[in-house]
């Protein structure tokens, strides 16, 4: 099995971006992802919520989800996952695999806000240093920027009013 850690940041509001979002849309938006992924990671097709639970600062939400038969694995397979909000700033996936997924919002010196995901994709099958393993880490590589720069387009169209949060 090959673990494949890489994490990707953008920027939220680069220039001559409108609405400005702040940390209030921003979170808004992660949690609402939680719930309707696809909405924001074009490879899920599907998302059902399974369980939710509420401790003093913390909401867990298991949920079960689909991702498309070309996306890089778990291609096609649906699986269950544990996502844990931590206002204002963190989501942790995590599946059943082990494979973690963490959505960071954070803030530059001059008050900038960043999306970081981090990305610890487990692959078992798969040799380390394996031509495979090189092919699946360029695949991820493209997969971690869509998912970022996805989720941010998401969250400014809701902010624009052109995605309703049902």
């Amino acid at each position: 099995m090959v673990t494949i850690n890489l994490a990707y940041t953008a920027p939220i509001n680069p220039p001559s971006t409108s609405p400005t979002l702040n940390l209030t849309w921003v979170w808004a938006g992660l949690v609402y992802k939680v719930r309707r992924p696809e909405l924001f990671v074009p490879v899920i097709t599907a998302c059902e919520i399974l369980n939710e639970e509420e401790a003093e600062e913390d909401v867990t939400i298991t949920r079960r989800v689909t991702f498309r038969p070309d996306a890089a694995p778990p291609s096609g397979e649906t699986v269950i996952e544990v996502c844990r909000l931590r206002a204002p700033c963190r989501v942790d996936f995590e599946q059943e695999d082990g494979t973690r997924i963490g959505n960071y919002v954070s803030e530059g010196p001059e008050g900038e806000l960043y999306m970081t995901y981090v990305f610890e994709w487990r692959v078992p099958g798969v040799k380390v240093g394996s031509e495979e393993a090189k092919a699946l880490e360029a695949r991820y590589r493209k997969t971690a920027r869509m998912a970022v720069e996805g989720s941010i387009n998401t969250i400014r169209a809701i902010a624009r009013g052109e995605i309703s949060m049902d």
